[in-house]
This record gives C-alpha cells, structure tokens and sequence, in this order.
C-alpha cells in the first residue's frame, strides 16, 4: 500500500511539475540572484519590463507594503547587478541596463514617501524614530 501511494505521488507530483514549469523554485538560495534564463532566439521578442513605481502610488500603501516592496527591490537589485557583473567578466553586453535604473529609482521613491510620512508625524519621538528606521534602509 505504501509503494502504492508512493508511486501515485511521484507521478502526481511529477506530472504537476511539468504543468508548472514556467514557475521556477529556488533549490540553492543563491539561484534568487540569477534570472531565469531566456531563449536567445532571434525570431522571439525581448520580453517586456514594466515601470518603476510612482511615488502617487507608493503613497497609498501602508508601511507594511512598502517595507515588502523594498525587500523586493533590494533583491531584484542584487540579482540585476550580479547579473551584470556576471556578463562583464566574460566580456558580454548586460541586455537591460535600464531596469537597474528603475529599480534604484522606485527606491529612492519608497524613502521619499516614508520621509514624508516621517516628517508629518506629530509625535517628535515617533517622529524621530521613523527617520532613524528609513536612514537604515
């Protein structure tokens, strides 16, 4: 019975890995800092990276979102960068230099909205504190 389920499993599991290929799950948590790697077909189209982030938008989300954006950004930022490191050891062109600049830019916007915030609290002590949290970022 054990073999049984075991084997139902695996072929379960399998057959769902294989529907979910586009989905990739880190194995070695240094593959976070590397990009799936892409076809370098002539014929297919260079995938398209959105924005960065408008600080109007920024402005509505709460503290909590945008500490989670900005985690998401600083990896985003790590892995863009080694990627580029990568390709300049071996002499290669970095295919979407741009995105590193958005990526710096809506950071930069994340600090100003929270500065803002900062600023406009009533409390100098939380106030302050605030500001010491957003200068550690």
């Amino acid at each position: 019975m054990l073999s049984l389920s075991r084997a139902l499993g695996r072929r379960l599991f399998s057959s769902a890995a294989a529907s979910t290929s586009a989905v990739r799950k880190a194995q070695n948590p240094l593959e976070e800092f590397f990009e799936v790697e892409r076809s370098t077909e002539e014929d297919e189209p260079r995938p398209h990276y959105g924005r960065g982030w408008k600080a109007s938008e920024l402005r509505l989300k709460s503290w909590d979102d945008l500490q989670k954006l900005w985690y998401v950004l600083m990896k985003e930022k790590n892995m863009l960068m080694t990627q580029r490191q990568m390709l300049n050891a071996e002499n290669l062109r970095f295919p979407n230099p741009e995105r590193i600049s958005k990526v710096k830019r809506s950071m930069c916007r994340i600090k100003h909205v929270l500065t803002e915030r900062a600023i406009a609290e009533p409390d100098p002590r939380r106030s302050a504190e605030m500001k010491r949290m957003i200068n550690a970022l």
